[in-house]
């Protein structure tokens, strides 16, 4: 079954609205574990805009599923990661100021950087993965730098699904089939919602792990985390 790891950047983001600390961060994590979520993601930026670096930290000696961070690996954020050890670790290329993740990493151009970081973060024991378009070229790329995984970056498909989802989800299944026989995990997010992660599920061979924030969130305020998570699960399973 594929796993439901949990984004809660925007909890955090409510939270930094007001100051103080409501919502308490590190009880909404463990409340959606045990509601069902598999894992649990954060995406600290350089701005710690939403997560806080000390958020991190202090998520790593609670939680109880597996703990994904990720982000542009920049020497603050290496650093953090080597500190926490979590689970896993997704690498992410964003800008300094980006508003959201809005590409995947050129796995050729930069191939030499992502060498060198994801072998300390493996030396650490760290499960790596490769936030990445569905572009076969990438992916073979990504094979090279060592990286145990790779992220799907699924907009695209997010965007194209309403109007048709087999087009939508056409060069993801070929991306994952390449994945498949280079024998590099497959992650997905950005953007998978209720309505579309059953057909991306369904579809994308050996799909490890999803992971949802923005829009489970978004669905959670009408229908409730103790809901929504359950949700999710049955359309992963």
């Amino acid at each position: 079954m594929t796993k439901l790891s949990v984004n809660i950047n925007k909890i955090a983001t409510l939270r930094n609205s007001r100051g103080g600390n409501v919502p308490n961060l590190l009880t909404v994590a463990a409340d959606l574990q045990d509601y069902g979520a598999q894992g649990i993601t954060i995406h600290p930026r350089p701005d710690q805009r939403h997560i806080k670096y000390d958020d991190a930290l202090e998520l790593s000696k609670v939680l109880t599923t597996e703990f994904n961070i990720e982000g542009n690996p920049i020497t603050k954020f290496v650093d953090l990661v080597n500190r926490i050890k979590p689970d896993q670790v997704t690498l992410v290329p964003d800008e300094e100021n980006a508003l959201t993740s809005n590409t995947g990493w050129d796995t050729i151009k930069h191939r030499d950087f992502l060498k060198e970081v994801i072998n300390e973060f493996k030396g650490n024991g760290i499960r790596t993965s490769i936030f990445i378009d569905p572009d076969e070229k990438m992916i073979e790329g990504a094979k090279v730098t060592g990286t145990d995984r790779i992220e799907l970056y699924t907009e695209a498909y997010a965007i194209n699904y309403p109007q048709n989802p087999e087009k939508a989800i056409a060069p993801y299944v070929k991306a994952a089939k390449v994945a498949n026989k280079l024998d590099i995990g497959i992650n997905a997010g950005h953007d998978l919602n209720l309505e579309n992660t059953a057909f991306f599920a369904k579809n994308i061979p050996q799909l490890l792990e999803v992971s949802i924030g923005h829009a489970l969130i978004s669905e959670s305020l009408y229908l409730g985390f103790e809901n929504v998570i359950p949700m999710y699960v049955q359309r992963l399973s």
